[in-house]
């Protein structure tokens, strides 16, 4: 049976019933009071002084917004002085590395280019062969593989400074 035969199956409703019902009408007992508006004539007005745009700082916040941005010339100022006193010590430690590796005899450059490379193949092998064991069990996911990545992108940055 469908909704329309259930409901021509019942009683009928009269006119009044079947007529939306009647918006509220909104009875106005109070007249509209124009107390709160404000009369430009009156001094409750704010006025600017006269020298107003030969002012430097106008508003409240424009002066907040300078101070800020002393501040953090300020800030740039103590970084950019920090960083020329550390960069020094890197310099130095970066002299110390190429002078160590500029040293190394033919043989020496040779056998750790050799050993960087079976460092890498080594460790690709196990980081496959772990994968492969969580591939098999259907524990393989991104997380293992961001953990994978990771230590590959840490043997990379690794070489990178020492290899040079």
């Amino acid at each position: 049976m469908s909704y329309a035969a259930a409901a021509a199956s019942g009683p009928k409703q009269t006119p009044e019933q079947a007529a939306a019902p009647q918006p509220p009408r909104v009875q106005s007992s109070q007249s509209a009071s124009t107390s709160s508006l404000v009369d430009v004539d009156t001094p409750s007005v704010r006025t600017v002084p006269s020298d107003f745009m030969e002012q430097d700082v106008k508003t409240e916040t424009q002066a907040a917004r300078q101070e800020l941005e002393d501040a953090a010339e300020r800030a740039r100022a103590e970084a950019s002085l920090s960083k020329k006193k550390g960069s020094g010590k890197v310099q130095k430690a970066d002299a110390i590395l190429t002078k160590w590796f500029s040293q190394l005899s033919d043989n020496a450059s040779t056998a750790l280019a050799a050993s960087n490379l079976a460092a890498v193949v080594g460790l690709s092998a196990f980081l496959g062969y772990k994968a492969w064991g969580l591939y098999e069990h259907g524990r393989l996911g991104w997380k293992s593989v961001g953990i994978g990545a990771g230590i590959f992108a840490g043997v990379g940055v690794v070489e990178g400074i020492f290899g040079r």
